[in-house]
């Protein structure tokens, strides 16, 4: 497909896209990926951000991407609808467990602690994962190489001496229509909080104070016990060939309502 047939599909105008070679899908064994992607910057990244994330996109720095998979669309973009997200009994527990965290919103800057913090989640959680080899530089690219509204939520515990400790991160971009949650990390010490869930859980309250509708969560993959978590963040939407859709109840993990 030509740039401007993407372009044109994609209702975005003057924007060069590409399409990677086939390589090993890290989610699906035994299956290929290929992406769509372009370059966001210039005075109009935000919007296009903003835009293509509506259209399934996700950000990774200065690159916009979209599966584009020969023979499998197993990858479903999904986002969770803030106004109608519900407290259940679990939801409850879990933010009575982190009612002592500090929220700070950052500038999309990295910083040493925000690091340590990441290296001992990869330690912990993913030695085995594509970022297991990350570096303080590779992660100050993450982080600072964006042309888009982007800041880094850091949520940290205040101790007896008066000091914060850092337990988790969040580098999120403000998109039109709510939040989009980039990439997420937390302290594998502090497990017994349920971080992660929390920081999504919180990111619905952000979007509601900034008067926004959805959470963007990235690709549900059937089959993939890694982004299987993201069942339990409903009410969901899943992007299909008609447009956003409502998730079937028998694809959303009741447990957590």
């Amino acid at each position: 497909m030509r740039n401007e047939d993407v372009s044109r599909e994609l209702g975005v105008d003057g924007g060069d896209f590409y399409i990677t070679a086939p390589a090993p899908c890290p989610y699906l064994e035994g299956r290929l990926e290929r992406k769509v992607f372009s370059y966001l910057s210039g005075p109009r990244a935000t919007h296009v951000n903003s835009l293509l994330s509506q259209r399934g996109f996700r950000r990774s720095q200065n690159i916009i991407y979209l599966p584009a998979c020969d023979r499998c669309a197993a990858c479903a973009p999904v986002r969770t609808v803030a106004p109608e997200f519900t407290l259940s009994r679990s939801r409850r527990r879990i933010l009575k467990r982190n009612e002592d965290l500090l929220r700070r919103i950052r500038p999309a800057k990295a910083t040493t602690r925000q690091f340590s913090v990441l290296r001992a989640y990869l330690d912990g959680r993913h030695a085995e994962g594509g970022m297991a080899d990350m570096t303080a530089l590779d992660y100050a690219s993450m982080v600072e190489e964006t042309a888009v509204d982007t800041m880094v939520i850091e949520y940290s515990v205040e101790e007896p001496d008066g000091e914060e400790r850092l337990v988790a991160c969040a580098l999120t971009d403000r998109v039109a229509d709510g939040l989009s949650m980039v990439y997420s990390f937390f302290d594998p010490d502090d497990a017994d909080r349920s971080l992660g869930a929390f920081m999504i859980m919180d990111h619905v309250a952000m979007a509601l104070e900034l008067g926004g509708r959805h959470v963007y969560l990235g690709y549900w993959v059937p089959g993939s016990p890694k982004m299987d978590y993201k069942r339990r963040f409903g009410p969901l939407e899943r992007l299909t060939s008609t447009g956003w859709k409502r998730m079937p109840a028998a694809d959303q993990d009741a447990s957590a309502r």
